[in-house]
């Protein structure tokens, strides 16, 4: 095959060779740019991605422990109502002036709304019933306040 290709270049006129050589060389030329390249771009990325995967793979069993050890803290089960607890416990925040209403929702969760909070305190609240009671926060929307510092918030909370 590579014998009747040589003959028939050989029995081409020299222009016409040279138009052929261009030609080649062009397509050559548009297999590395379109092909290759693109190629190994690609392959290229594939390599950072993976070498960030075992960078966050390397950390997460380094931080193994230290989860372990937050598993074994899990707060205590309540001993009163999500709607009490919710409500003591907001007004120890200093919500109490928010605190607009709740009222249960599916699956013993509570929804609860509070306009014109003190974002800094409704993170802090947050946290705390995180943290001590175990309370989660299912969904929330929250926006801006009228004054500087404030939010209207809806929150569905859960134990």
């Amino acid at each position: 095959m590579i014998e009747s290709l040589l003959q028939r270049y050989s029995a081409l006129s020299s222009r016409e060779r040279r138009i052929a050589l261009v030609g080649a060389i062009g397509a050559a030329l548009l297999l590395v740019l379109a092909v290759v390249l693109p190629l190994r771009r690609s392959v290229h990325a594939v390599e950072q991605r993976v070498e960030r995967k075992r960078d966050d793979l390397v950390w997460l069993r380094s931080m193994a422990p230290q989860l372990a050890g937050l598993q074994s803290s899990a707060p205590p089960p309540l001993h009163e109502s999500l709607v009490v607890l919710i409500d003591r416990t907001a007004r120890q925040s200093g919500l109490e002036h928010a605190l607009a209403g709740s009222q249960p929702s599916g699956n013993g969760a509570l929804s609860v709304h509070l306009e014109q909070a003190s974002f800094d305190a409704l993170v802090t609240w947050l946290a705390q019933l995180r943290d001590s009671y175990g309370v989660r926060v299912d969904s929330a929307v929250v926006d801006v306040g009228n004054k500087v510092g404030t939010v209207n918030a809806s929150l569905v909370l859960a134990h």
